[in-house]
């Protein structure tokens, strides 16, 4: 569904987010059909090369490096996150915010690069990275890559931060939030943070803390229900071939192609 999107969607939803500031020959074909290959690529997760250029572009070929070249402009510069802050802050008013979902998820690197490192559950080398999701189990905000060998509370004072500064960027208010997160996140560092923004955490307790137990904690079961939503989130995001498997060596490059797979998800589910 995404391979096939028309020049309309890509424009009025995508086009009107990148920097369109052209740079040495001028281009043989449309920019927005340049956005169209990057899309396909995302969701088949083929090699640049293997991209199908003459389907894509007809008789107006390009080379496949062109494409690629504009991808990691639009990478490098942020264009991609800014698409993802832009769509969310136009509709955030189809999000479910009665509850927020957090979870992490381990990305096999086969390539290696940054944030790389062996995963013992995986048997690999991966790159650890938090979402953040509504009810509905719509994207919300992403942390920065981390090592596969880092578990998930890792840096969690600034990987929540972080993604709590994105949301203030799409105009969404996270005071007062209640948060679903597993038993991985059954840390007092990310308690402390959840208090310092007025957030109130939901966490299924961790086992191995059993002998210093805080029983000042609670859990909500009938809340903790919601968090399996963010399964749901999985699911589509593994629909996108190229980030179920890393092959980007870059972070930013990475992280480029989710924030696209984001907006994608959310126009998609809500147009």
């Amino acid at each position: 569904m995404y391979v096939n999107l028309s020049k309309k969607f890509i424009t009025h939803n995508l086009l009107i987010y990148l920097d369109k500031s052209s740079f040495g020959r001028p281009l043989k074909v449309p920019l927005w059909k340049i956005v169209r290959a990057i899309i396909y690529r995302l969701k088949t997760g083929c090699q640049w090369r293997e991209l199908p250029l003459q389907s894509l572009f007809g008789k107006k070929i390009i080379r496949w490096q062109s494409v690629y070249y504009h991808f990691n402009k639009w990478s490098k510069d942020g264009s991609w996150k800014r698409i993802w802050i832009a769509v969310l802050k136009a509709r955030k008013y189809t999000l479910d915010m009665s509850s927020v979902q957090l979870d992490g998820s381990h990305t096999p690197a086969k390539r290696g690069g940054e944030a790389v490192g062996y995963q013992g559950r995986k048997k690999c080398k991966t790159t650890n990275a938090l979402f953040l999701t509504d009810k509905q189990g719509i994207p919300l905000a992403m942390s920065n890559s981390m090592s596969g060998n880092h578990h998930d509370v890792f840096d969690i004072k600034n990987n929540f931060q972080k993604m709590l500064d994105d949301l203030q960027l799409s105009e969404i208010p996270t005071v007062g939030l209640f948060i679903n997160a597993d038993a991985g996140f059954d840390a007092q560092d990310f308690r402390n943070s959840c208090s310092l923004n007025d957030i109130i955490p939901n966490v299924d307790f961790n086992k191995r803390n059993s002998k210093n137990v805080d029983y000042e904690h609670s859990k909500d079961d009938l809340l903790y229900k919601e968090r399996f939503c963010v399964e749901r989130t999985n699911a589509w995001l593994d629909a996108f071939k190229a980030i179920l498997t890393r092959f980007e060596t870059r972070t930013d490059t990475w992280m480029a192609l989710h924030f696209l797979a984001f907006a994608l998800i959310l126009i998609k589910k809500t147009f």
